[in-house]
């Protein structure tokens, strides 16, 4: 398809947050760029859309190519286009946020990646363009898929809990995502108001701590 204009436009982009939780802490899968603009840098995965590409297509493409990383749904978070985010042109972009189980993926860095891997978000690197932003955008919005005015969107953070687990781990997990402690007696109260809890009549053995009621979790 051919595109003819008589004036100046510019490019789109797609960035996309990658987060999980490992050792019990949120991390953020970056990767350090090979080319510049900001060679060496650690940047969010992403890049260029192609003419005859859909966004969401174009997005899934760049994550798989920079980092191995496929198959994992990705949420809109925003549209970034502040004139000189990018040194190289006039470059809006589109960023993504997705919530993964990292111990079901290898990384492998290609294309104009030279590293990927995962950073506490605690520890984060110096970041390329205006990633930080971008970033903190997304850890905002990760903490509200998992508030209390937000209950269907929570349903992610059940992926990182055993399909036998204590209140205690879940409360762990939902803390991890949020970044704040909780009640324990309002976070009890909460997740079985909202959620199809099954008291499994097991209770975890061994250990140091008194034996735990063991619940799965019901979608249906």
């Amino acid at each position: 398809m051919a595109y003819t204009y008589e004036y100046p436009h510019p490019a789109v982009t797609a960035d996309i947050c990658i987060f999980s939780i490992r050792e019990g802490r949120l991390h953020v899968l970056l990767i350090e760029r090979l080319a510049d603009p900001f060679q060496g840098s650690w940047a969010i995965p992403g890049g260029f859309i192609k003419m005859d590409e859909d966004i969401v297509v174009g997005a899934a493409r760049e994550l798989e190519e920079e980092t191995g990383v496929a198959g994992v749904p990705l949420e809109q978070l925003g549209a970034y286009g502040m004139p000189g985010r990018d040194p190289r042109e006039r470059v809006i972009t589109v960023a993504f946020v997705a919530l993964v189980p990292s111990d079901q993926m290898v990384l492998t860095a290609a294309t104009d990646a030279s590293d990927a891997r995962w950073f506490d978000m605690d520890e984060l690197p110096v970041l390329a363009f205006d990633h930080d932003v971008i970033l903190a955008d997304a850890r905002a919005k990760l903490a509200d898929k998992v508030t209390n005015r937000v209950t269907e969107t929570a349903k992610s953070a059940f992926q990182f809990l055993p399909k036998k687990f204590t209140l205690a781990q879940a409360q762990a997990v939902f803390e991890t995502l949020r970044g704040e402690e909780l009640d324990k007696r309002n976070f009890r109260k909460w997740i079985a108001a909202n959620w199809d809890l099954v008291d499994l009549k097991e209770k975890t053995s061994g250990g140091r701590h008194r034996p735990a009621a063991l619940y799965s979790v019901d979608f249906v």
